[in-house]
Parts: structure tokens; sequence; C-alpha cells
């Protein structure tokens, strides 16, 4: 199934990832009807493609107004969601609300509309704390956050839709995804915090989480071939760039990129927030052999396009 021309949505368009999708869905010639709600998104993120798509100011919580936008819609990218790990553990009502009923909105509409596939934007938080590394797609889901409760209430319920009703519905568990346009999460705030006071970096909890970072771009590649392969209409794929690195390293890594060695004192909290998972590690052999992903940007070729897009607008953030 190829892209060019069709009507596709994308939810959370004017996020991170969603726009980058966004950017890519217009690349590839498809017709891209874009929807935030503009909470954390930010029109900003989608200035090189908006005159090109077609952007409504949408909350998906809201049935009549999500439906009165799916007009049409052939192809659904659902990334509208909250994506904060602790304003879940602080407002458990608004994350379920959002990532749940919002989802329940998104497929129940799809399916009224005889969408012909759903890819969801889930999460690695629906495993919870790992029960061995690295994590494939068979591994137990035990969300230890209300955020990772709620991403999987509404991956469950896309499941239920394909076995009920037969609604195509993927599922895209992504690790840790960073890049320019990333306002917050580790890197950003390591970038914010040397910014500030390049002689001495806080780094949350004890350094020793484990994170499987992956490119936005390459993010983004793996939405594309979910749509476009011809996969079972009802699958679930981990997305992580295959390089797992613990915080302390990744620390001592901005430094080094930053030329910063032997001038930054870089300290440890040693707690971190509640919710956080020490170890996501991610098996993707699977993403790999069914739709041929393959990571391509590296670690710290990716950092240093943070980097740019940082020095260009750290003083607009």
């Amino acid at each position: 199934m190829k892209l060019r021309g069709k009507r596709v949505l994308v939810t959370g368009a004017a996020g991170f990832i969603g726009s980058h999708l966004v950017d890519r869905l217009v690349e590839e010639g498809a017709e891209v009807v874009a929807i935030d709600n503009l909470k954390d998104g930010n029109l900003s993120n989608l200035a090189e493609s908006m005159d090109k798509i077609e952007f409504h100011k949408v909350d998906i919580r809201n049935f009549e107004s999500l439906k009165e936008v799916m007009d049409r819609v052939e192809i659904v990218f659902h990334l509208a969601a909250n994506a904060n790990v602790p304003y879940s553990v602080d407002n458990p009502k608004y994350d379920f609300e959002t990532n749940a009923l919002g989802t329940f909105n998104v497929l129940k509409l799809s399916l009224d509309l005889d969408v012909e596939k759903v890819v969801y934007a889930s999460s690695a938080a629906v495993y919870g704390e790992p029960v061995y590394v690295p994590i494939d797609e068979e591994h137990p889901l035990n969300p230890i956050s209300p955020y990772g409760a709620s991403k999987l209430a509404g991956e469950r319920l896309g499941f239920a839709y394909f076995k009920t009703y037969g609604l195509p519905f993927v599922s895209l568990r992504i690790f840790n995804t960073y890049g320019p346009r990333q306002r917050r999460y580790v890197m950003y705030d390591f970038l914010r915090k040397l910014k500030e006071n390049p002689n001495r970096l806080e780094v949350l909890g004890t350094g020793e989480q484990i994170r499987d970072f992956c490119y936005v771009k390459d993010c983004v590649e793996a939405f594309i071939l979910a749509a476009e392969k011809n996969v079972a209409v009802r699958d679930v794929f981990n997305i992580a760039g295959g390089n797992p690195i613990s915080i302390r390293d990744l620390a001592y890594l901005i430094v080094k990129i930053l030329g910063l060695n032997g001038k930054t004192e870089i300290v440890f909290t040693g707690e971190s927030w509640k919710g956080d998972i020490v170890n996501l590690y991610a098996d993707i052999s699977k993403i790999k052999s069914k739709l041929g992903f393959e990571p391509k940007v590296s670690l710290e070729e990716g950092i240093l396009g943070l980097k740019e897009w940082f020095d260009e607008n750290h003083s607009r953030l």
C-alpha cells in the first residue's frame, strides 16, 4: 500500500513525533489531515508543512469534533496522547481520558468510516520493569505508571476492535525517541542545563537507567513502513535504535560532544520520578524482519542534529 494520494489523518500532529510524521507524509504525496489540541503540541513544529496540509484544532476526547474532520480518511496514524509519565502520575484522570477514551473515539470512528488501517503509537511503558532484556514483543505486559496502563488500554482496545469488527490495527511500542523539536526529556534537559551552566550537570536518578534511543526520522520511517507494508492486520512492533546506553554514559557522551570534557562536573540525584522504569532495552528483530526497518542515524549523529536545532531555537524555547 503506497501512501501517495491517500487521505491520512495524523492525531497529535503538532507534537514532536507527529510533526515529523506529517512532514514525511507530505513528502510521500499523501493528503494530510492533521489534528492537535495544542496542549503540548506547538504549531511552529508544523511550519514546514502547514501550507500543504489541512489542520484542525481538535481534542480527541471530543467525539463529535473528531467526527467532523475524519470524513474520507483512509489511513489513521494515532499519536495524540498524554506522553508524560510524571504528568500521568499527578493527573491520572486526564491521562486516562486522553489515552484510553480518546483512543476509543478514534477506533470507533475509524470503524464507522471504513478506515483501511489504524497505526497506533503505543509505548515501551506497557512492559513495566522488564523480566528479561532485550525486551521483545512477547514480554509480559505490566505497566507501573498510569501512563503505561492507559497506553496499554488503548492498544488492547485496538486489538479487540480487530478481533470483533475486523478493523486493521498495528501497534508500535515506542521506546525513547529523540531529535529536533523535542522540548523535554533527558537529552533536551541535558542541553538546557549545560547551556545555563556548562560547569555542572545534575542528572536525575543514579545514572544506571538504561535507554534505547531512536532518532525521530528513524521512528517516523517505522510508522511509514507499518502503514505501507502488507503485514498482518493485527500486529505489534517495538521501535528503538538498537543501541542501549546508560544515562550516565549518555551524560558523558553529550559533555564530550559539546567539547566540555574535563570542564563539567556530573552529579547524580540518586532518585528519579515515580513510574520511571530502570531498564528499557528493546529487541527490534521483529520489526527488522517483518517490515524491513533499519535504524540509520547513529546516537552521536542524532545528538548533533538535536544540538543544532537546540542552538538555533533555545532562545525561544
